[in-house]
């Protein structure tokens, strides 16, 4: 389910239970409606708002902190594949096949995890379709990356400087290839569903118990309206938020891009 089917799904739910309420308040017995009654009903509604408030606004903590870090993940990767890229450079052209296989999946990686956007410029890299939320990782993106680790190991150094710099090209790809996995976790939904789902059923009975006690007046009507509007829209931002890489908030690409823009600068020459 998306985040905007998320969102629509508790609107009419919440909606529904105010409708279920209006229907069954005539059908009460008069003394379901006196004074006391009523009072208790909305003590019982505060506390279950106050409950539902905290929980809505603890969800949006997490979810924030949620996105945060993969956001701060996410540069920390493209800072990796920019230092990679550089100790494969100052390898020398013996490099150059381990060098293009990493500009390609950077390239493909862009093009797949944000589609919505241009795509980078040029044809020497492989289209790579979006990821399905339902799949843990994309197998082509991480076959791409695997092929540079196999052409990173059978790099042959043939002095001491390339040896030193081949054991520490191996050390970055191992931290490129873990902070990888991380992104891959982070990048699915943290939040537990059933959980969500008692969540839902609160509000679900504090509108019920709206639809029993409100008065039935248009400002009754729009106010209940607005407030499930609201509490929907933060679902929205809670769901969004935790899908990184989906929906309208994401985590930008500039990053990646300008990890793109590095590895495609032609490396200088020494001078004759």
């Amino acid at each position: 389910m998306t985040e905007i089917q998320s969102a629509i799904l508790v609107f009419v739910l919440l909606l529904g239970g105010t409708g279920l309420g209006i229907l069954l308040r005539p059908l009460l017995p008069e003394e379901h409606r006196r004074h006391e009654t009523v009072q208790l009903v909305q003590l019982v509604i505060g506390m279950l708002v106050t409950f539902a408030a905290l929980v809505l606004g603890l969800l949006t903590a997490s979810a924030k902190a949620s996105f945060d870090t993969a956001s701060n993940d996410m540069r920390a990767y493209s800072a990796e594949l920019i230092q990679l890229d550089t100790r494969l450079r100052e390898y020398g052209p013996d490099a150059a096949g381990p060098r293009n296989a990493l500009r390609a999946y950077t390239a493909a990686a862009i093009a797949s995890t944000w589609p919505a956007e241009t795509p980078p410029p040029g044809n020497d890299y492989p289209r790579v379709p979006a990821l399905d939320p339902d799949q843990l990782e994309s197998r082509p993106l991480g076959a791409l990356l695997n092929s540079v680790g196999r052409q990173i190991d059978a790099l042959a150094p043939r002095d001491r400087f390339q040896q030193v710099l081949a054991a520490d090209i191996q050390q970055h790809f191992a931290r490129v290839t873990d902070t990888r996995w991380r992104l891959i976790e982070e990048a699915h939904s943290s939040i537990s569903r059933p959980f969500f789902a008692m969540l839902v059923l609160w509000l679900i009975v504090i509108f019920l118990s709206f639809g029993l006690i409100a008065p039935r007046n248009a400002l009754a009507i729009v106010t209940i309206l607005l407030g499930a509007l609201s509490i929907s829209s933060a679902v929205y931002v809670i769901v969004d938020l935790d899908t990184p890489f989906t929906g309208v908030i994401v985590i930008p690409s500039a990053s990646m891009r300008n990890a793109l823009e590095h590895m495609s600068v032609a490396p200088a020459q020494a001078p004759s």
